[in-house]
């Protein structure tokens, strides 16, 4: 399943050059995440409870085209489970045109905020924590 947020490019996000800056693509990133995971029904004091946390252990972007003041945009999360402590989410910012504009694929961990170390088997926690596992591909 791929989650989508909306979400419209402010005045205070432009560059000198009158685009989007390059930090914001991945403020936009994030938010998509959480607002995902919290459709999931995994919102951060739920987690906290349990005593975990999800962590990003790499994030790489392609941009492709820029954005500018007012343009309206879908940024997508398609979550990737393996094995391991690792899973991978890819991510896209696009026009309502269809235009792509960035490209991200993100690594993640789930963090014991206990112990400070990554679970061993994250799709387990977030399966029997989420509301609607479907979401995140569970």
């Amino acid at each position: 399943m791929t989650f989508s947020v909306p979400v419209t490019v402010r005045g205070y996000e432009l560059d000198v050059n009158g685009h989007m800056n390059q930090a914001v693509y991945h403020q936009y990133a994030e938010h998509a995440r959480w607002e995902a995971l919290r459709a999931a029904g995994l919102v951060p004091d739920k987690m906290r409870v349990d005593g975990l946390g999800p962590v990003v252990l790499e994030s790489t972007v392609k941009h492709l085209r820029e954005l500018h003041l007012g343009d309206e945009v879908t940024v997508t999360c398609r979550f990737e489970w393996g094995e391991g402590k690792a899973f991978r989410i890819r991510q896209q910012i696009r026009k309502l045109d269809g235009t792509v504009s960035a490209e991200f694929t993100v690594v993640l961990g789930l963090m014991d905020l206990t112990l400070r170390r990554l679970v061993p088997n994250p799709i387990e926690r977030f399966r029997a924590l989420a509301e609607s596992p479907d979401v995140l591909d569970l």
